[in-house]
């Protein structure tokens, strides 16, 4: 007997792709402020209904990343790259004591696993493997925030990253480099056992990143103010 469950159940699963996606756009500057942004164009463009499309436009609203205009619908909310600053100065801070935390906990096997993970991020580095290097980079950090035993702290970290998208960070020039020079720092911390070390690495590394992505998305703005926008993003933006 056929049931509306999978349906209903993979409803989430597409407004929060569809809001993870406009949200990557927002963030690295693709969706300048003060653009339009439709449901029907975002269903248009991720192949999903504007149900799941206008749910992801209403969360990104109560996050503050989209504001709803009378007679124009939803538009990109004010965001500058001091904002990002700020959002990764707080993640910093969160994640560099679950580092610390973790370097107290490592175990022989923590610290081997970290070890591997570093080594494929560089090997994907080197290959120009960009969504395996994200991947890489993002289990590096998940296996610290196991390894910090701390289910409260980590909770609070995601509150803030989530504001962050995964992807695109590949495309921000500078980026690569720091990760696997960054990594190897916090690495050393966490196979010393140096809980101070390791947490002035992570907290480095967090605002590292966040610099890179400010610079990236101050770049973009000020050469879309000059410059039409990207088709892509034109489609979103649409009139």
């Amino acid at each position: 007997m056929t049931s509306s469950r999978p349906s209903s159940s993979a409803r989430p699963q597409l407004s929060e792709r569809a809001t993870a996606h406009i949200r990557g756009l927002i963030m690295s500057g693709e969706l300048r402020p003060g653009a339009l942004v439709r449901p029907e164009t975002i269903g248009e463009d991720l192949g999903i209904s504007t149900t799941p499309a206008r749910e992801a436009l209403q969360a990104l609203r109560v996050e503050g990343f989209l504001e709803l205009v009378p007679r124009r619908g939803f538009v990109v909310a004010p965001l500058t790259g001091q904002d990002i600053r700020d959002l990764f100065n707080v993640q910093a801070l969160i994640g560099g004591e679950l580092a610390a935390r973790a370097a107290t906990n490592a175990s022989e096997q923590d610290v081997a696993e970290l070890e591997a993970l570093h080594h494929e991020l560089i090997a994907a580095a080197a290959r120009n493997n960009h969504d395996l290097l994200e991947e890489k980079n993002h289990a590096f950090h998940r296996e610290i925030n196991l390894m910090a035993d701390s289910r409260k702290t980590v909770w609070v970290l995601g509150l803030v990253t989530r504001y962050v998208p995964r992807q695109f960070y590949s495309s921000i020039p500078g980026w690569p480099q720091a990760t696997m020079e960054d990594h190897a720092e916090i690495l050393k911390g966490i196979q010393a056992h140096d809980a101070d070390a390791t947490r002035a690495a992570m907290h480095q590394h967090i605002v590292h990143a966040g610099e890179l992505l400010a610079a990236h998305f101050d770049a973009r703005v000020a050469a879309a103010n000059d410059a039409p926008q990207t088709a892509d993003a034109g489609r979103l933006a649409s009139a």
